[in-house]
C-alpha cells in the first residue's frame, strides 16, 4: 500500500512506476467536482476512472476487499472516510468470491487491521497483496465523493 497527498507527488512520489505515476497525474490535474458521476478510460481498461459519490458506513457495516487483476488507486475528493487496511494473510475467511466477474474477493474481516483516514487531497494505492475496507464513516455517515483509478498489474510487472 502507498499513502499520500497529491500536493506531494513531485518531491515524495518520483520514484513511482510510470503507470501510477499516470494516475496520480490525473488526480492532481483533474477537477472531480466537475465530472459526472460515471467511468472514463484514460488509458482503455489498462488504466479507468470511476468516480463517485457515496454515503460512509458505520465500520461493521462495511467490507473488506482485494482485487487481483487491477491496482486500486484511492482519492478522496470532498469529505472524510476511514479505510480499514492490512496485508492480505491468506487466512481471511471469504464472505464473497467475485474476482471472475468484477475482479473483487470480499472476506468477512481481516487479520492485523488497522485505519487511515482519507481527507481531500489524499490518495492510498492498493496491490493485489492488500486487503481495504473502504466506505467506513468518520464519526457519523456523510456524503462523499471518491475517485477509484484502476491500473492493471501487469502495467508493473511490464515495467520492471
Amino acid at each position: 500500500m502507498i499513502f499520500g497527498h497529491v500536493s506531494d507527488l513531485e518531491s515524495g512520489f518520483a520514484w513511482l512506476p510510470r503507470p501510477l505515476k499516470i494516475a496520480l497525474e490525473h488526480l492532481k490535474q483533474t477537477d472531480f467536482s466537475a465530472l459526472p458521476v460515471g467511468n472514463y478510460d484514460l488509458q482503455g481498461k489498462d488504466i479507468y476512472v470511476q468516480v463517485f459519490d457515496t454515503t460512509t458506513k458505520p465500520f461493521a457495516e462495511t467490507r473488506a476487499e482485494v482485487h487481483r487483476q487491477y491496482i486500486d488507486v484511492q482519492y478522496s475528493c470532498h469529505g472524510n472516510e476511514k479505510m480499514g487496511v492490512a496485508a492480505d494473510t491468506g487466512n481471511n475467511a471469504i464472505a464473497e468470491d467475485c474476482l471472475e466477474q468484477r475482479d473483487v474477493l470480499f472476506y468477512a474481516g481481516m487479520e492485523n487491521e488497522s485505519t487511515l483516514t482519507m481527507t481531500p487531497g489524499s490518495f492510498a494505492a492498493f496491490f493485489p497483496n492488500d486487503v481495504h475496507r473502504p466506505g467506513c464513516a468518520v464519526g457519523q455517515p456523510a456524503t462523499i465523493r471518491k475517485v477509484v483509478i484502476k491500473v492493471r498489474v501487469s502495467l508493473l510487472q511490464a515495467a520492471s
